[in-house]
Order: structure tokens, then C-alpha cells, then sequence
């Protein structure tokens, strides 16, 4: 079953089991699918997908964010709760040793000696790691190995 197939599949069981806040998130998911299939005039694969949900994560998490700075826990919650159902849907994240050691032979294999060779070494990992790590954790863990 592809990754849209299951999420249609949990929005219908949200829908009957009455589960308001679940079945809204996963309502703005799969309006954002069909933004971009009427947009780009493309059926979306799993790997788009995993894209826009992270892309709907980080959003969330700004939003988060800006409503703890102006005090609006009631606004940061409903954020908060809308990344735990969209969550489940990506790939196992790396934990930070597994990323580092994976970064360790990237940057074997690419040559990097220094903070210069940074590029070479995002793009290889970008590719590598997507949906599997953020890239301001990439990028971070590439800081601390090169420097």
C-alpha cells in the first residue's frame, strides 16, 4: 500500500472513530497533496510525499514556535498536535551516532578535508539522508566533523 493510500486509509478511520483533531490534520495533508498535483500537474510518489509532510512538519514547528514567543499555548498545542499525527508517516529518523557515522564515510569518500569541502559533502548527504534526517541536522553534524 503506498504512503497516500494509508493516509487516505487512517483519514477514513479518523472520520468514523469521530477523531476531530486527527482527521483535520490529515485533511490539511492531503489538501496540500492535491495543491500540488493541480499545481505541478504530476501524481505524486511516496518520496514527494515524504517531502511535503516534512515540508508541513517544519512549518508547524515555526508556527510553534512564534506562538510560544507571543503566549498563545492554546495555538502552539493544536501545532504541536498536528506534527504527532503527520510524524508516523515518515521514514525511521537517524539518531545523531548514526548520522555522524554515516557523515564520517561520506566525507571519506568525497575527500573533504576542511569547512571548503562543506558543499560536496551536503550534497552527497542531502541526497543520502533525505527524509531520514533533517538537513540543519546534517548540516550541524557536518560543522562539528569537518571543523
Amino acid at each position: 500500500m503506498s504512503l497516500r493510500e494509508t493516509i487516505n486509509q487512517d483519514l477514513k478511520e479518523a472520520m468514523k472513530a469521530k477523531d476531530v483533531k486527527k482527521r483535520d490534520a490529515l485533511r490539511l495533508l492531503t489538501s496540500a497533496f492535491k495543491q500540488i498535483e493541480v499545481d505541478e500537474r504530476k501524481e505524486l510518489s511516496d518520496d514527494d510525499i515524504i517531502k511535503i509532510i516534512q515540508k508541513q512538519i517544519k512549518s508547524r514547528n515555526d508556527s510553534a514556535a512564534q506562538y510560544k514567543e507571543a503566549d498563545r499555548e492554546d495555538l502552539m498545542e493544536k501545532e504541536l498536535e498536528e506534527i504527532a499525527v503527520y510524524e508516523p508517516y515518515l521514514p525511521k529518523q537517524l539518531t545523531d551516532d548514526e548520522l555522524s557515522t554515516a557523515l564520517k564515510a561520506i566525507i571519506a569518500n568525497v575527500g573533504a578535508e576542511s569547512m571548503k569541502d562543506m558543499g560536496k559533502v551536503m550534497g552527497a548527504a542531502s541526497k543520502e539522508f533525505a527524509g531520514k534526517a533533517d538537513g540543519k541536522r546534517i548540516n550541524e553534524c557536518v560543522k562539528t566533523l569537518l571543523a
